[in-house]
C-alpha cells in the first residue's frame, strides 16, 4: 500500500508561482516509482503534467514546458511540481500518481506509464486556481 498526500495548491494570480508538494508513505519500502503529476479541469478528461523516472529522468505537457518543473526529495519521500507563469488555463484540481517500478526497467517504462496515465496509486488532490 502507498498513500500520496498532495498539498501547496491555492488561488494565485497570472504570472505566478506555486509549489505542489506529494508525500509518499509506503508500508513497504521500493526503490524505485514512476511518478506523475496530472491536472483535471471541470468538464475536461484528466491530462498529463509532468513525469518522473528517478533514473531515466523527466517528461512534460507541451503546454507546461519551461514553466513548471517536477522533482523529488528522496530523503523526505516527497515529490514537488514547481509551478511558473501561472496562466488561467492552468486551473484544475492537480493529483500526484505513483508505481512502484522494477530496478530492470527499460528507459521508456515509466514514460508509458506517464502517457497511458497508468498507475496504481493516486493521491486526493490539491486545488489550484489561477485569475487573469
Amino acid at each position: 500500500q502507498v498513500q500520496l498526500v498532495e498539498s501547496g495548491g491555492g488561488s494565485v494570480q497570472a504570472g505566478g508561482s506555486l509549489r505542489l508538494s506529494c508525500a509518499v508513505a509506503s508500508r513497504y519500502t521500493y526503490s524505485s516509482y514512476c511518478m506523475g503529476w496530472f491536472r483535471q479541469a471541470p468538464g475536461k478528461e484528466r491530462e498529463g503534467v509532468a513525469g518522473l523516472d528517478s533514473d531515466f529522468g523527466t517528461v512534460y505537457a507541451d503546454s507546461v514546458k519551461d514553466r513548471f518543473t517536477i522533482s523529488q526529495d528522496n530523503a523526505k519521500s516527497t515529490l514537488y511540481l514547481r509551478m511558473d507563469s501561472l496562466k488561467p488555463e492552468d486551473t484544475a484540481m492537480y493529483y500526484c500518481a505513483a508505481e512502484p517500478a522494477p530496478e530492470s526497467r527499460s528507459r521508456v517504462y515509466c514514460e508509458s506509464r506517464y502517457k497511458k496515465k497508468n498507475y496504481r496509486y493516486w493521491g486526493q488532490g490539491t486545488q489550484v486556481t489561477v485569475s487573469s
